[in-house]
């Protein structure tokens, strides 16, 4: 229970990922919000420390995640991260799209959220894929250009953009707002719960939303809680 004490929510969860899923019970923030401590994040929400702590104490009793991201390369990691979040948020935004379009254009005349929900992941789909592009195309090649440099004992050139807190400082903004976006819509959404006489299609568009939600928490986590320290890290000891 003491090792919790000084702990980051995001540091807690880069250790063991099954901690995500206490946190998100909790409505707790273990991405964006990912600096704050288990006493820092509880108090935002008006929650008892303890019984997340029990929580996570408990979760430390069984078995063990079979990933642990913590211990991976950050040149693997940059690859996982557009291989399966990348490619899953490519692939599942216009899907996404379709559903919000259609349910809008049928059900906004009696449920007014849905225009907004609709107009708010219409901003975010455009924002979210510029996001995709500066990462895939200018940081992760740079990060992955530090882990050759320090294979080969060399030094690493200097990026056209200087050092890389920059860029990286521009994605965690990039990754609140993003977070903030999808927080919205799930207020507007009543937390994903689709009203009574909501069709088929309405139904699939909040469980796509409620499921898009997970996988981004697990993206920016990734990124802001693993990779992005451990590349500025990396980039202070070479330079």
């Amino acid at each position: 229970m003491e090792a919790l004490k000084e702990r980051t929510v995001g540091q807690i969860v880069a250790d063991d990922y099954r901690a995500a899923q206490i946190f998100r019970t909790f409505g707790l923030d273990f991405c964006c919000g990912g600096n704050k401590t288990i006493a820092e994040a509880a108090a935002g929400k008006g929650m008892d420390t303890e019984i997340v702590k029990k929580a996570l104490q408990d979760l430390a009793n069984g078995e063990k995640e079979h990933n642990n991201y913590n211990d991976w390369s950050i040149d693997f990691l940059a690859d996982y991260i557009i291989n399966n979040h990348h490619r899953f948020t490519r692939d599942k935004l216009p899907e996404i799209a379709v559903y919000a379009r259609k349910v809008a254009r049928v059900h906004g005349d009696r449920h007014k959220e849905l225009i907004e929900i609709y107009a708010e992941f219409t901003r975010l789909h455009a924002e979210i894929i510029d996001h995709l592009d500066k990462e895939e195309e200018i940081l992760f090649p740079y990060i992955k250009k530090l882990v050759e440099a320090e294979k080969t004992g060399t030094k690493p050139d200097v990026a056209n953009f200087g050092m890389a807190a920059d860029p990286i400082s521009m994605m965690e903004e990039e990754h609140d707002e993003a977070g903030a976006s999808m927080a919205r819509i799930r207020r507007l959404s009543n937390g994903f719960t689709p009203p009574e006489d909501a069709c088929a299609t309405y139904r699939v568009l909040f469980e796509n939303l409620e499921g898009f939600e997970k996988d981004l928490h697990k993206h920016v986590h990734l990124e802001n809680n693993i990779l992005f320290p451990k590349a500025l890290e990396l980039e202070r000891t070479l330079h």
